[in-house]
């Protein structure tokens, strides 16, 4: 069933997708994808893929969607490894302690990585390898006088296990523990989605971003101007809905349902 409030999809120029919850959960892929995009192909309706996904360099995304049949180029995806990256270099920083999935060490190529004293540290998806030891070496070069810097903050996350804790409470551990506040680069980073929808060439209030998770995707969507659309698939909960006080303008059960959303647009 698609639940929406009165907005007028036809005016809708762009797409931001999330893709990890909405296309595929795990290694399953989420059915209608493929189509999703050859509509809006067929509309002329541009799109980019937004994610915070952090375990996967974004050349390796590529080759997962493709392993899914669903091909799009490595300049189609905005990720916060790309992102954070390009934001180390911004701010000048020249000695980052990365602490991320060495699968994603491809996307900070030009940072220069240290282990001792750094000036920053950043922060992604390292699966089990948290433990005490890490959390208290990190705390300490944060009192040292390194900034932390993560490349998201979400709460949890879906596989085909089901959900998992994400790296936001271990975010939220250090900054408390050190009385500072993380540099959240990722999603749901306003800069983010301003870069994202700068790729596409449209104003905020001509593109839809569509996700399946109501804090990160769409109502940082809405924050920037977008139109939010959430899917319930992924980590979808109908009382994290209800408790977050968010108001989609459409609440879809999968990215199948989307094109419902312009019923009435004159194909070109």
């Amino acid at each position: 069933m698609t639940n929406f409030q009165a907005t007028n999809f036809q005016e809708i120029k762009g797409v931001l997708f999330d893709l990890d919850g909405v296309f595929y959960e795990g290694s399953i892929p989420v059915d209608g994808g493929n189509e999703v995009l050859d509509f809006l192909q067929l509309q002329n309706i541009p799109y980019r893929f937004v994610t915070n996904t952090t375990t996967r360099s974004r050349n390796a995304l590529v080759e997962k969607l493709k392993s899914l049949g669903i091909f799009v180029a490595a300049d189609e995806i905005v990720t916060a490894p790309v992102a954070t990256a390009s934001y180390l270099k911004s701010k000048g920083y020249q000695r980052c302690h990365l602490v991320v999935s060495k699968l994603v060490v491809e996307d900070f190529a030009d940072i220069d990585s240290v282990d001792d004293d750094p000036d920053c540290i950043v922060v992604g998806d390292i699966g089990e390898t948290w433990d005490y030891r890490l959390l208290n070496r990190l705390f300490h070069h944060i009192l040292a006088g390194a900034d932390l810097v993560a490349m998201h903050k979400n709460r949890f996350w879906k596989t085909e296990a089901g959900l998992q804790m994400d790296i936001g409470g271990f975010i939220a551990a250090l900054e408390y523990a050190s009385g500072t506040t993380a540099q959240v680069v990722g999603k749901p980073a306003a800069e983010f989605y301003r870069a994202a929808v700068a790729t596409l060439g449209l104003p905020a209030e001509q593109v839809l971003v569509v996700g399946d998770d109501v804090e990160t995707d769409v109502a940082a969507g809405q924050a920037v101007g977008m139109t939010g659309v959430l899917v319930k698939t992924g980590k979808y909960r109908d009382d994290v809905l209800a408790q977050s006080g968010v108001e989609p303008e459409a609440v879809i059960g999968s990215i199948a349902d989307l094109p419902g959303l312009f019923a009435g647009r004159v194909q070109h």
